[in-house]
């Protein structure tokens, strides 16, 4: 049966399709005959209790920068009207997206909001993981002073990055010997108001980042991210090559265990990062690698987000 399903997401128009997973599920959307309707989060609207977006109607029309998108006219419409939600906008994880869940969450389960609103809420990548501490590197999460020095003093080399921040932006590695945590210390407190995530470094991110893609619960893909040369960094935002790759019997053993938390909690669509024998984070918000993993041979995962949907709407 066609659906109608409304996008949230960062603006249509300029988007990277080549990389995007939220065009991938809309061409997958379109072609089993779903309607399709995109707004931002910022034309999110409730009066009397009727939570509304202005959007337009949208039709994809192929991978072709530029020419991939054609618009209709802007039209104001209730969500309660919809049978889908898909909340695809980037994070960062701050307030506004915060608020966003609690809209969405008054349409859901109504309207199949993708994923469960009150679930992401609930979820930032970088705390939910910290459920699973025997899956994690060593990992400290405060803003104490005192305690990152003496984590460093223990661990020896460290990450330090923003407990909501995305796209491997503001993620510093430092040397036991760095002298420059005291002034990264004092840069963090005077820019982020939350506490901050300290890891021991993994010197296998040289080998590469694993984003491993989840559909209710069940690993259906994966692509690996090597970071560029002279970078602590493997995420594709800031020069991560991603290469194709196999599971291990490490990770099928972290799906195994997270995967049934994942479905009791809503989240039909979810990507885990894991370096070596570690697991680092769980992005439920708007995760991606979906056309990584169909370029390489892998599954078409779009597909099967969009089996799942069905089956719930």
């Amino acid at each position: 049966m066609a659906l109608t399903v409304a996008v949230q997401m960062d603006p249509i128009e300029t988007i990277d399709i080549k990389g995007d997973s939220t065009f991938a599920l809309m061409l997958e959307a379109q072609a089993r005959g779903h309607a399709l309707f995109v707004y931002q989060p910022n034309a999110l609207a409730m009066s009397d209790g009727v939570v509304s977006a202005n959007g337009r109607p949208v039709e994809v029309l192929r991978d072709e920068v530029g020419r991939h998108v054609e618009l209709g006219a802007a039209e104001r419409r209730s969500l309660a009207d919809f049978d889908v939600v898909l909340m695809r906008q980037d994070p960062p994880f701050d307030m506004s997206y915060i608020s966003a869940t609690h809209l969405l969450e008054r349409v859901h389960p109504k309207t199949l909001v993708v994923n469960d609103p009150k679930e992401v809420r609930n979820a930032p990548e970088k705390l939910f993981v910290c459920d699973y501490p025997d899956l994690m590197p060593p990992t400290l999460i405060t803003r104490d002073r005192a305690e990152i020095l003496a984590f460093r003093e223990a661990h020896g080399d460290i990450i330090i990055k923003p407990l909501y921040g995305n796209g491997g932006a503001g993620v510093f590695l430092l040397s036991a010997g760095d002298q420059n945590l005291a002034a990264l210390v004092e840069l963090f407190e005077e820019n982020f108001r939350e506490p901050f995530v300290i890891q021991r470094y993994l010197p296998d991110v040289r080998a590469g980042d694993k984003r491993i893609i989840l559909v209710d619960g069940e690993p259906v893909g994966a692509i690996n991210r090597l970071p560029a040369p002279g970078e602590a960094r493997s995420n594709l935002h800031v020069g991560g090559k991603p290469v194709p790759t196999e599971l291990t019997d490490r990770e099928r053993e972290i799906c195994a265990r997270i995967g049934p938390d994942l479905k009791a909690r809503g989240f039909i669509f979810v990507g885990i990062d894991v370096i070596g024998d570690y697991l680092t984070e769980i992005n439920v918000t708007s995760p991606t690698g979906i056309r990584e993993v169909k370029a390489f041979g892998g599954a078409d995962i779009a597909a099967l987000v969009w089996d799942a949907v069905e089956v719930q709407s």
